[in-house]
């Protein structure tokens, strides 16, 4: 059975992720413009500085650090950063596009629950001054508002 246009696309953010160099989830994104891919991003630190799995563990991990606090201590830039990072490097634009974003679990290689697969707060705010219409993940489709809901962001009339 052929896969719909969101599968297939959250199919590929999932194979992105599989080049994460994080050492607790592994996330994949891309950006899909007219129906063309024309960004993707994983996360891991920023280019050619040493990544977790480079040295052999994970400070956030060794702090006992929940999920999505102190990301200051963090080597890491997050997919979807890296995504539209990467389509500024390429001279791309991403305006009016949708950011597909997929993760699995480092350890175990399950794919992350609902709660995981929500973009941070400094991800929401990167993807809506983008420009990006929307965030999908395997589990929910977010528009630009509950973007800046997750941003806590205000909007001014």
């Amino acid at each position: 059975m052929r896969p719909s246009k969101e599968e297939y696309y959250l199919a590929i953010a999932s194979q992105v992720a599989t080049r994460s160099t994080c050492l607790r989830r592994h996330y994949g994104a891309i950006i899909v413009r007219d129906d063309q891919i024309v960004s993707t991003g994983y996360n891991g630190a920023p280019r050619g500085l040493p990544n977790c799995i480079d040295l052999g563990y994970c400070i956030r991990k060794v702090r006992n650090i929940p999920p999505g606090e102190r990301y200051e201590f963090c080597r890491g830039v997050h997919a979807e950063q890296n995504a539209i990072i990467n389509a500024a490097r390429a001279g791309v634009s991403v305006l009016k596009g949708t950011i597909y974003i997929a993760g699995r679990d480092a350890d175990t290689g399950r794919a992350l629950t609902e709660n995981y697969l929500v973009p941070c707060r400094l991800c929401a705010r990167m993807i809506i001054n983008a420009g990006l219409q929307a965030a999908i993940t395997p589990y929910r489709v977010f528009s630009v508002d509950h973007l800046a809901e997750i941003g806590e962001l205000e909007k001014v009339d």
